[in-house]
């Protein structure tokens, strides 16, 4: 995942670099739409599958279009993510057997770069493809199951951790997609949006297990839900997770995007 990363960054600062040598065309739009897709998440839970155990997810956002080229868009999204290593092929992960789920609340600023010019209401430039990056803000919760029903995991400290890692954190948000225009007021759109975190926990799920007996497990089930595998109560000190890679987690779908009956200056070209 880093990979891509890197790769979109690059191709971003060269896009941007290439069209700052071209003709703009300036004006104002105002948007509102909403996404409705998935969300999935990569992590020590599933460490490689894209869409892997994807859940519904549902989001609401603004858009501001300065020129046919970017756009700014703030808005929130809403979706859950979860992982089982019942679910796998992998021998050490099917010996852990652990399980998870969480939603994930964010609240993201991106800016959009086209790479054809775009406008909803202009016929002549209906249909983009597009880049996006930015920041967001989400909040999630691990969840883990216990029969019938649900068990939350942050409090537990199921890694034996003096104290428990933050439910509210900060991404980068990055992506494709393309967007076309069905009327003088509405266009559609298709995108796929990883998130970057900075936390190895979307999954309670990092390092090593802890030695209960030395480190005390006050809270109900914590003591069974850190250590699941097959060989529970003979894992002290071996590996639970990989704490060298941060967890991932993911949002895309069809957009619809609505055009506001706002004012705008008459559009202009210049050099730039």
């Amino acid at each position: 995942m880093k990979f891509i990363f890197y790769i979109f960054i690059t191709l971003l600062i060269f896009t941007h670099s290439v069209h700052s040598q071209t003709k703009r065309r300036n004006f104002k739009q105002h948007e509102v739409g909403i996404l409705i897709g998935g969300s999935y998440y990569i992590g020590d839970l599933n460490p490689r599958k894209q869409f892997f155990l994807t859940q519904p997810a549902i989001g609401a956002f603004y858009r501001y279009t300065p020129n046919y080229r970017y756009a700014f868009r703030a808005g929130f999204n809403f979706g859950t993510i979860m992982g089982d290593d019942s679910q796998t092929e992998d021998a050490d992960q099917l010996q852990r057997n652990l399980n998870f789920k969480s939603q994930i609340i964010e609240a993201h600023f991106l800016t959009e770069f086209n790479f054809l010019e775009y406008r909803i209401s202009n016929d002549k430039y209906k249909f983009t493809t597009f880049l996006f990056l930015g920041l967001d803000v989400f909040k999630f919760k691990p969840l883990a199951n216990v029969g019938s029903y649900w068990v939350p995991l942050q409090p537990l400290h199921t890694e034996g951790q003096s104290k428990g890692y933050k439910l509210i954190q900060v991404a980068i948000p990055f992506g494709i997609g393309a967007k076309i225009n069905v009327s003088k007021k509405v266009g559609i759109g298709i995108e796929w949006g990883p998130r970057k975190t900075f936390t190895d926990y979307l999954d309670d799920v990092s390092g090593t297990y802890p030695d209960a007996s030395i480190i005390p497990f006050t809270k109900n089930h914590a003591a069974e839900l850190s250590d699941r595998s097959k060989n529970a109560g003979n894992n002290v000190n071996k590996q639970r997770g990989n704490p060298r890679t941060k967890d991932w987690y993911f949002f895309f779908g069809v957009t619809l995007n609505i055009k506001l009956n706002m004012k705008a200056p008459p559009c202009h070209a210049y050099n730039h």
